[in-house]
């Protein structure tokens, strides 16, 4: 039965390698007597920076473990743990037809957890496939010519391919594991096996999606692109069928409907059709960009290292009088700032970076919490319409051709010593007081919580940093009500999942939810 150890030290300058030691020198063993060392987790201590350490975890096996459990098992690092075998699933067949829509994390996990059940559903994407995908978003970003069906919101992979692509979650849940040795086996690096904020990087991420799909194929998964979920056939409270681009209806008894946050076409039809939704809070502010070096020096203490990555950070600030919180979102250490909309005649910024983090700048969406008090009207599609209200005036604002408003940090603080705006936003950004792009009391909150943040981290308020506006997709603006087996609770066969239904915020957090799903309609049809 094998042993997991915490808390194992390696200074900045020590490998990997000396862990094994590590543990034998504290218990006393000889080398030979450990039969399998494995690192699980490795994470960074830089609170007496520059003296940086990494604290460790390791699993592993010895040849006497009765003896050395019977002397060391009360020591507080150390824990026994059980084999736990990769449960097998049950092979089910139905006649019930499955489709799936959205073939972002959600979509893709639920598809890949029903092909081990056996089942093969059809999976409707309303965009392309990644490599085509890609060329749309170049476009854009190079000419500010926006296909509405392909971009960095829609198509193979959803919004987390144009992404940091991070894989860190708060959710417990069991399946987390599963989640990463599925992606590791369809090509993201190994180490998010065992790092502590483990990521995949835009880069490999798009890799990954294209692998993800062709093995879903060959379990026989119908996969068809462009393909836009336009209607829902139903009676008596019974999900019979799906209208696809209009006018094709093809017959469905469930539908797992994974459409990411910004299918906003997607929600007024579920509104039309009386499938019951609700507004929820979610939170709006600007993207900033800090040099890399200037984010390290503060958090390592030194302005770089070849042991260490780039530094990131995770800022909050709540306001006791007005219950605002400002906070910090998707930072993206070495990473570019993003042109994100999905609708014409918008600017929406998001973050993202690639697998190796080496571009001169960090980012991070600078946020405030917004709620139904905030929305105009009181229906559920109430909060898509205050997203677009603000999106639309920042695109007046930067010009009108997709550059997006940006203003020095110092500058928007009303403080002087700013420096020109270095924003890596493309197609590009205009100087702008943002104070006249986001409400009042986002502005007010967002100039509070950056003095808050500057006590925190001590530079970070700075004539170096530019803030680029506006960020309003952190998550969906509502949620597709479900109940306790995951179905609507106005439509039986509908089945909600992931991010844009309001049940998760995040590549990990989908893929796990669409597992739930999975599991969901397979109990269902058992």
């Amino acid at each position: 039965m094998p042993f997991l150890l915490r808390n194992l030290i390696l200074n900045l300058d020590e490998v990997e390698e000396q862990l094994k030691f590590r543990l034998c020198g504290r218990f006393g063993l000889k080398p030979a007597a450990v039969l399998t060392f494995n690192l699980v987790r490795k994470g960074i201590d830089a609170r007496k920076k520059p003296r940086i350490k990494f604290v460790c975890t390791v699993e592993f096996t010895l040849d006497d473990e009765e003896g050395f459990w019977r002397h060391y098992g009360d020591d507080p690092d150390l824990e026994r743990i059980s084999l736990l075998s990769e449960s097998v699933l049950p092979h089910l067949t139905t006649s019930r037809r499955i489709v799936i829509v959205g073939a972002g994390p959600a979509g893709l996990f639920t598809a890949l957890r029903l092909t081990e059940y056996g089942l093969s559903p059809l999976l409707l994407e309303r965009g392309k496939p990644v490599a085509d995908r890609v060329r749309d978003v170049q476009t854009f970003w190079s000419e500010g010519n926006l296909d509405p069906e392909s971009n960095v919101q829609f198509g193979e992979g959803g919004a987390g391919t144009f992404s940091d692509g991070k894989l860190t979650t708060r959710v417990k849940d069991p399946n987390t594991r599963y989640v990463l040795d599925r992606l590791v086996q369809f090509g993201a690096p190994p180490e998010i096996l065992w790092l502590a904020k483990p990521h995949i990087g835009t880069d490999r991420l798009r890799g990954v999606v294209t692998s993800l799909r062709r093995h879903l194929e060959a379990q026989g998964v119908t996969v068809r692109f462009q393909s836009r979920l336009s209607g829902l056939v139903a009676g008596s409270r019974r999900l019979g069928g799906v209208i696809i681009d209009g006018r094709e209806e093809y017959p469905c008894d469930i539908l797992v409907l994974a459409p990411g946050h910004s299918a906003r076409d997607t929600y007024g039809m579920l509104a039309e059709c009386q499938v019951l939704l609700e507004p929820k809070p979610f939170a709006i502010g600007v993207r900033v960009e800090h040099p890399q070096e200037l984010i390290n020096r503060i958090q390592y203490g030194i302005a770089s290292h070849p042991r260490l990555p780039p530094a990131d950070y995770q800022l909050t600030y709540n306001n006791p009088r007005t219950g605002r919180s400002a906070y910090s979102f998707c930072m993206c250490p070495g990473g570019v700032v993003v042109a994100s909309t999905s609708e014409k005649g918008g600017v929406v910024t998001n973050g993202m970076s690639g697998h190796l983090r080496n571009a001169p700048f960090a980012n991070s969406a600078l946020v405030v919490t917004v709620g139904r008090g905030d929305f105009p009207g009181s229906g559920p599609l109430a909060g898509v319409e205050f997203q677009r209200h603000w999106e639309r005036l920042a695109f007046r604002e930067g010009g009108g051709d997709y550059r997006a408003p940006a203003q020095n940090m110092l500058a928007f603080l009303g403080q002087p010593g700013s420096h020109p705006l270095t924003s890596s936003y493309r197609p590009g950004v205009r100087e702008t007081d943002l104070a006249q792009v986001l409400p009042d009391y986002v502005v007010a909150t967002l100039r509070e919580g950056l003095l808050h943040f500057d006590r925190k981290m001590r530079g970070f308020v700075t004539g170096e940093a530019t803030l680029t506006g506006v960020e309003t997709r952190t998550s969906a603006p509502l949620r597709i009500v479900r109940g306790e087996d995951f179905q609507s609770v106005s439509l039986e066969g509908l089945y909600p999942a992931g991010e844009g239904a309001g049940y998760a915020g995040g590549i990990m957090s989908a893929a796990l939810d669409g597992i739930r799903v999975a599991d969901a309609i397979a109990a269902k049809l058992m």
